[in-house]
């Protein structure tokens, strides 16, 4: 399932291969976040273009809308969106520190008040993962509870049993054949809390393993000193998947301590307030200064929209509230994000990583003047 293939010298970073029933993901590996069956704006074939091999979509998202009986008669998910490629599905966990998500925790899972019909529903682990099921995902993840940043020991500590018992009664749960379950490490930023559910989690040996409760609102240094002690907790042997995390600083440094796999709205995001990324800086695209510039966004990408569009273009663009301003801008996004994670593989498998992470954040931190 998971192949070690070569690890960076005094560091986590590694390389590796993740064998799914849609193909063989190479590590480290960057999901695009297609929560609703979507990349937002995005067409399946400009995913392939820029090199995507996987997708992360949200199973509870799906079960609200289009509803889980739509999927099925489509066929599955795959054959809903047209995707031909690996789909992890989320469990939707996270959806529990929304501020605008009417919910209540019990040991027996959620209940929330679905906003489409004013009804309440339960939320279980083993209906999370029946929808996975029916969804027909490569690897989907269990139900796990995400406390708030902030959240104090003993919030914590409960929310940390519950995340352990949820998983306990998910491993008695059916899935289709080749279909992958990924447990969720939770914690918050305990260090004990969180090598209690690891070692709770790892014993149930579940086929890989989330980092869950990171990059929710926490300082940056917070962050990377959880991942330090969270990333040695799970095996050399299972594939290492951190949720939420997708800037390029974070992404180089997180590789770095040795996680695989990462999902972000993060890029896409970005793009679609105009702010598109270059390894010389940010370019706010909205910029009068841009109004004039014939230039591509950045003159060494690739990408479809800098090989066909200049930035007085994309300026004209947003200025109008254009439609396809948020296409071409996600398109440049997404595809700088892969080829970093792309070169990052790349560097690690030639010995030389250290010098690629930084040489690439010195770019970022300290941006040139931008022409």
């Amino acid at each position: 399932m998971y192949e070690l293939i070569h690890t960076y010298k005094n560091t986590g970073a590694r390389a590796g291969r993740l064998k799914t029933a849609h193909g063989i993901i190479d590590t480290p590996a960057f999901m695009p976040v297609a929560t609703k069956a979507t990349v937002k704006t995005l067409t399946p074939e400009e995913l392939y273009d820029m090199g995507t091999q996987v997708v992360i979509s949200n199973s509870f998202h799906l079960f609200l809308s289009p509803r889980m009986e739509v999927i099925q008669n489509a066929g599955g998910l795959h054959e809903f969106m047209n995707w031909r490629r690996t789909i992890f599905t989320d469990s939707g966990g996270f959806q529990m520190i929304r501020k605008d998500f009417p919910f209540k925790v019990s040991d027996e899972g959620i209940i929330y008040k679905n906003q489409r019909d004013g009804k309440k529903y339960s939320y279980t682990p083993e209906i999370c993962l029946e929808n996975q099921r029916i969804l027909g995902s490569d690897v989907a993840m269990i139900l796990d509870e995400c406390p708030a940043y902030g959240s104090e020991y003993n919030v914590v500590e409960a929310s940390v049993e519950r995340t352990i018992q949820w998983a306990k009664r998910s491993k008695s749960v059916d899935k289709n054949d080749g279909q992958l379950f990924f447990a969720i490490l939770q914690g918050g930023i305990f260090e004990e809390l969180r090598k209690k559910c690891a070692e709770a989690l790892l014993e149930m040996d579940f086929d890989g393993y989330g980092i869950g409760g990171l990059s929710i609102g926490e300082p940056k240094e917070i962050m990377n000193e959880v991942l330090k002690y969270s990333v040695p907790l799970v095996p050399k042997n299972k594939p290492r998947y951190l949720m939420g995390v997708g800037s390029p600083v974070e992404l180089l440094e997180a590789i770095e301590a040795g996680i695989d796999i990462f999902d972000s709205a993060f890029p896409t995001r970005n793009a679609r307030h105009g702010t598109l990324m270059t390894l010389k800086g940010n370019v706010d695209i909205a910029r009068t200064r841009y109004a004039l510039d014939f230039a591509p966004i950045d003159d060494d990408c690739a990408c479809y929209t800098c090989r066909n569009y200049t930035r007085a273009y994309l300026h004209h663009l947003f200025r109008e509230s254009e439609l396809l301003a948020l296409r071409l801008a996600s398109i440049h996004n997404l595809h700088f994000i892969q080829t970093i994670v792309k070169g990052a593989r790349k560097a690690i498998l030639e010995d030389r990583f250290f010098e690629y992470k930084e040489t690439l954040i010195a770019g970022f931190e300290k941006p040139q003047s931008l022409p």
